[in-house]
């Protein structure tokens, strides 16, 4: 499924916080926004996922406007992972995962013999299978983002919407989520657009980046096109060294040592 935006402007009250934001994204393709806290980054993917309702400007999903497409069919090509996700003490794995059919019930309509299969289909592919009875509460960081991921996977979206899905996981199930998503994206074609604060991780698991800053598109195109020194002191306030990481065929950043400003007039 193919992305495309046009014009988008969105503000909160009188305050903008996108402007004249323009961009292609490519089926199949793994996009990642950057930028500074606040920048306008989750605004974008609530704009996109029509959670937000813009000012002014064109998104559209497949050359369709997604104004003229209804909210259930938009349920069934389009999941939404946002950054806060509450969710009962006493639900298990499985009961979550099924919410993710939920777009494709007829009204009044219960679970069929096709729904459940595509449940077990997600569990797998998450592996979660087998613990698939277990309470959601009760698992690891990683484990219940795997969990979220299956329930997005339920809907057997076309797209996939991450809104910073690696916030509060250790370094371990940072990756893992991340691999996940590279592996999901290479098996399934599923077309993904997620917000991440890591550069470097941004770099190693995208085919393009998009940076955001004060609600506009300064950059956007291949990890090796973006990440530099001069984007990263012009917009990060890093100053950096660039190298080639061969292995993942991407670019990563080793910040200098600080010039001794970074927390002066904490002792003073």
């Amino acid at each position: 499924m193919d992305l495309r935006v046009e014009g988008l402007n969105v503000s909160y009250d009188e305050k903008r916080i996108l402007k004249d934001i323009s961009f292609n994204v490519e089926s199949g393709e793994v996009v990642t926004i950057i930028g500074p806290n606040g920048s306008g980054k989750s605004t974008l993917i609530k704009s996109i996922s029509r959670y937000l309702k813009p000012k002014s400007g064109d998104i559209y999903l497949n050359k369709v406007n997604i104004n003229r497409i209804n909210t259930k069919e938009i349920a069934k090509n389009l999941a939404v992972l946002p950054q806060v996700k509450a969710v009962s003490s006493d639900i298990s794995i499985e009961e979550l995962v099924s919410y993710g059919r939920f777009p494709h019930l007829k009204f009044g309509k219960r679970m069929s013999k096709e729904d459940k299969e595509v449940i077990a289909w997600a569990l797998e592919k998450t592996g979660l299978f087998k613990m698939k009875d277990r309470y959601v509460v009760t698992l690891s960081g990683g484990e219940r983002q795997r969990a979220w991921i299956a329930m997005t996977l339920a809907q057997k979206p076309k797209m996939l919407l991450l809104d910073e899905p690696t916030t509060f996981l250790d370094i371990c199930y940072q990756m893992e989520t991340l691999e996940m998503v590279k592996v999901l994206n290479k098996t399934l074609g599923i077309t993904v657009v997620m917000v991440l604060h890591d550069i470097n991780q941004a770099a190693r698991y995208s085919d393009k980046m998009m940076v955001i800053n004060d609600g506009e598109l300064r950059e956007y195109g291949e990890p090796c096109e973006i990440v530099s020194k001069d984007l990263l002191k012009d917009i990060f306030k890093i100053d950096a060294d660039i190298y080639e990481d061969k292995v993942n065929n991407c670019p990563y950043f080793i910040p200098k040592k600080n010039n001794g400003t970074a927390g002066k007039g904490l002792n003073d």
